[in-house]
């Protein structure tokens, strides 16, 4: 038997509409910030995600699926989704469309990663970009945007931490000293910190390795050292945000893993597990990468795996709302009628389809955990009367045998 591919997972039925339910909530708070729907292609020119992303980035290094086409030309599957973004943006002259533009985006992404608890090789991330202000007021919008997410999903206990890495401008000295910091036990780094030494020093911050982590205890903190632009940029970002009620920590180990980011970075963490669930910042330099004119940006992506782990610990199982049992032609006929007019007002109605027994319909209606149940026979039929069953009760009640009678009790 053939099997998927390590790293892959199959979305069965029973998963995917909770998928359709998180993707809904989440579309709609895109909406209400007036953020419009962007699709790109699954794979692109691979020089696309070197030049974005960054040569000196894990993801560029060791995760990028990478291959030749049948011309020859470097192709790669988008291992994430502001790279390809920004491209349509410039390819598509929306430059010439009222600024900012503001995108979103639901989509697969591919990474040859280690295979783990929350860490698939094939991954979805929805995300959203705010291109055209470099104000911090956009930056507080793509925060707020992101918070209204959990809190319309149910999902407690999140943090968010915030940190700012400073423009090319005040970067440059601060990796000057970093260097300095780095330089007297570079020889202790892994090969890859050492790769990047010259290269994004700024990058070493970002390891995973434990004994790099242990090394870089104690290094100088970007946010010490940021010019008078940078400095009074993310003051006014966290005077907006404490103003809007939301809480934050800084966290100046935030540098993010794509090396196009500048000023504010940001992290919704999941307390109960330390993991990043949600994760963005200003990406000013990226547009003008491209080849296009200086244009500001910022803006963040979810991991859609994780965040649905965390939406179905807070969110039980959608069950029907209402088994409907019957045998014999017209007692079917009955059923249909009813489970289409309560299907037509939103109800998740089952019945038989499958001309099983009664016993066999009431285990059914047990293993679907079935909310309410109801069973027409040929004395139903006769006296236009129904018992409806609570089956997690157990209680019975009466009613009249039409669709406002039953709505009454189920809705």
């Amino acid at each position: 038997m053939i099997q998927k591919p390590k790293g892959t997972k199959d979305l069965l039925p029973e998963e995917s509409f909770k998928w359709q339910e998180v993707e809904k909530i989440i579309k709609e708070i895109f909406e209400t910030y007036n953020f419009k729907e962007i699709r790109v292609p699954v794979f692109e020119h691979t020089e696309l995600f070197e030049r974005g992303v960054g040569e000196t980035t894990d993801v560029v290094q060791k995760e990028m699926y990478t291959f030749n086409d049948k011309g020859g030309r470097s192709i790669t599957l988008r291992p994430e989704g502001t790279a390809g973004v920004v491209r349509a943006y410039l390819e598509n002259g929306m430059g010439s469309m009222p600024s900012p533009i503001k995108l979103w985006y639901n989509m697969a992404m591919y990474r040859y990663e280690n295979v783990q608890k929350g860490r698939l090789r094939e991954f979805h991330q929805i995300g959203a970009e705010l291109i055209g202000s470099s104000s911090y007021l956009a930056d507080v919008d793509i925060i707020l945007m992101a918070n209204e997410i959990f809190k319309k999903l149910n999902i407690p206990n999140i943090k968010l931490t915030l940190n700012s890495i400073g423009c090319p401008k005040c970067r440059n000295e601060y990796q000057k000293i970093l260097k300095e910091f780095i330089g007297k036990n570079l020889d202790k780094y892994c090969d890859t910190c050492k790769s990047r030494f010259e290269k994004n020093p700024m990058r070493i911050l970002d390891c995973k390795e434990t004994k790099c982590k242990e090394l870089n205890l104690g290094a100088p903190k970007m946010i010490d050292y940021l010019c008078d632009e940078c400095k009074e940029h993310f003051e006014n970002v966290k005077s907006m945000i404490k103003k809007s009620g939301l809480e934050y920590e800084i966290d100046s180990s935030i540098v993010r893993g794509l090396d196009y980011y500048t000023k504010t970075v940001f992290e919704f963490i999941d307390e109960s597990t330390g993991l990043t669930v949600l994760g963005g910042g200003r990406y000013d330099g990226l547009v003008e990468e491209f080849g296009g004119p200086k244009t500001p940006a910022v803006g963040f992506a979810l991991g859609v795996e994780r965040i649905m782990e965390m939406y179905n610990n807070q969110n039980e199982d959608k069950k029907p709302d209402l088994y409907i049992l019957s045998s014999g032609f017209k007692e079917n006929e009955m059923a249909l009628e009813l489970s289409q007019e309560l299907r037509k007002k939103g109800y998740v109605i089952e019945k038989d389809i499958c001309e099983r027994s009664f016993n066999s319909q009431m285990k059914y209606a047990n293993k679907i955990n079935a909310k309410y149940l109801i069973v027409i026979g040929e004395n139903e039929l006769q006296t236009n009367k129904v018992k409806i069953k609570e089956m997690k009760t157990g209680d019975e009640k009466e009613i009249s045998l039409n669709v406002e009678e039953i709505i009454k009790i189920i809705k």
